[in-house]
């Protein structure tokens, strides 16, 4: 089992940052990827940004790339600083993790999921 729990969510004008952390507990040694996905109002989870452990480095949607950077000390915490946002933004960010490999953007095979931190990004 994996326990993971979200922090650092928040309200900001769009054109701000927010960084957001995740602290994992139980059986790390396990967890093959573990990324950040938010659910914007009305629509689907979204993976938008992940890494994989081994592997050669965070990946990121492109709705993302060039905002959001992706960081990890271990498996233990993880970070996602949020540079320039805009209100598409907006939405609950949950961390999650998965066991097998494959396509980092497939939120089904994410089986482990915090809580969610609320991200609201006003205009």
């Amino acid at each position: 089992q994996v326990q993971l729990t979200e922090s650092g969510g928040g309200s900001v004008q769009a054109g701000g940052s927010l960084r957001l952390s995740c602290e994992a507990y139980g059986n790390l040694y396990s967890i093959n990827y573990m990324a950040w996905i938010r659910q914007a109002p009305g629509k689907d989870r979204e993976a938008v940004a992940a890494i994989q452990s081994p592997g050669t480095g965070p990946n990121y949607a492109g709705s993302v790339s060039g905002r959001f950077v992706l960081s990890q000390d271990n498996k233990r915490m993880m970070y996602l600083q949020m540079n320039d946002l805009n209100p598409e933004d907006t939405g609950i960010y949950y961390c999650a993790a998965r066991l097998r490999r494959g396509t980092w953007t497939e939120v089904a095979q994410y089986v482990y999921w915090g809580r969610g931190t609320q991200v609201t990004v006003n205009s």
